[in-house]
């Protein structure tokens, strides 16, 4: 990616920020979520805080980074701190102005109690809840671009191990092989820990990858995501390993069903939960109510489960350029669960997914 494209990105997305802050009379605003300060300044380090006032933006973090915060931060000035964060915002070598924001929906109560405190008599603090999230929410030609490739290396692995889930092997080394091979195509890590579970563990829709091994004439859900320069990508995929019964044949294809549906009927200017009801209702109506039981979906970008959440609670309106996925599952305990997901770009005529991996039934 062109560094002069990367840059010009996060300008855009800082002046965003600044004019919010300069609307809701804001001095300062203390970013304390890892995934915003890459977001605003390719810093991928494990720790770090940002400071952005009307006039400077800083990232602050310790000598551990020093070199990789010289090469990814962008429009920001770096200060490496052997003291902490804190007491470099209590030094007085910056000035905050008088009233100061502080991301309070990712930080720890003794941090943001000692923040308060340093500041206090000198400075309004004043939390700030889902700051980030309506401009993170709407993406751009650059980061559709690493989703884009993110999910072209998770198909590509995606590939490789189906052809490799037999009664010879476990979950734990299917899910083995598709860290390494995300590594090996080009990530720099899995988005989440892989989930590969056969037979009545597949009706777990978060189960663990297990040394259970696989059994002939069962279902097998895989779920894969990868990052790419930052960015995310999250499929699932649901095989049998040979042929399996008409019940999970049946189930599979109302899931299928329901998936298309959930890809057909996306709209701008659809509220989230409608597209949700639309599929649960559907899933519901085969005969399945109450087996179908998390979200139909949630953005991604940056992280791998952020807003909009396409849920019965979600709020947010679907609009021209957000990433979400489509995921509707059926999960039968004792027995099997199918799930299929698709991470989908949302146009102004429908949404579109990354993916093209089969979603026919494939019997392995």
């Amino acid at each position: 990616m062109d560094v002069d494209d990367q840059k010009s990105f996060r300008e855009a997305s800082l002046k965003m920020v600044l004019e919010k802050m300069k609307s809701m009379s804001l001095d300062a605003c203390i970013v304390t979520d890892l995934a915003v300060i890459r977001w605003l300044t390719g810093f991928s380090g494990s720790s770090a805080r940002m400071l952005i006032t009307r006039t400077e933006s800083r990232v602050f973090t310790d000598f551990r980074y020093r070199e990789q915060a010289a090469n990814e931060v962008q429009m920001a000035e770096t200060v490496i701190t052997s003291e902490g964060f804190i007491s470099e915002l209590a030094s007085g070598r910056y000035q905050l102005g008088e009233v100061v924001a502080l991301q309070a929906d990712n930080i720890t109560w003794q941090e943001a109690q000692s923040i308060i405190e340093k500041l206090e008599g000198k400075q309004r603090v004043i939390p700030v809840h889902s700051f980030f999230v309506e401009f993170r929410m709407i993406k751009n030609g650059i980061e559709f671009e690493k989703m884009r490739r993110a999910a072209e290396i998770s198909e590509q692995v995606l590939e490789q191990i189906i052809p490799m889930i037999s009664p010879s092997v476990t979950e734990l080394d299917i899910a083995a092989e598709i860290s390494y091979l995300h590594r090996k195509y080009g990530a720099e890590k899995d988005s989440f820990d892989p989930i590969v579970a056969g037979g009545p563990r597949s009706a777990m829709p978060h189960a663990r990858s297990s040394n259970r091994m696989f059994v002939p004439g069962e279902l097998v859900i895989v779920d894969i995501g990868c990052i790419y320069e930052g960015y995310a990508s999250d499929q699932t995929r649901t095989v049998a390993l040979g042929r399996v019964s008409d019940e999970a044949r049946n189930v599979y294809r109302i899931v299928q069903e329901a998936q298309a549906l959930g890809l057909e009927s996306a709209r701008c200017g659809m509220n989230a939960r409608e597209l949700d009801d639309l599929v649960r209702r559907f899933i519901s109506g085969h005969g399945y109510a109450g087996e179908f039981g998390h979200g139909l979906g949630h953005g991604v970008g940056i992280e791998v489960h952020e807003d909009p959440r396409i849920s019965p609670k979600g709020e947010h309106v679907l609009k021209e350029n957000m990433v979400f996925t489509i995921e509707p599952g059926i999960y039968l305990p004792g027995k099997f669960g199918v799930r299929i997901e698709d991470t989908v770009v949302m146009g102004l005529h429908g949404a579109t997914p990354f993916q093209r991996f089969t979603k026919e039934l494939m019997e392995l």
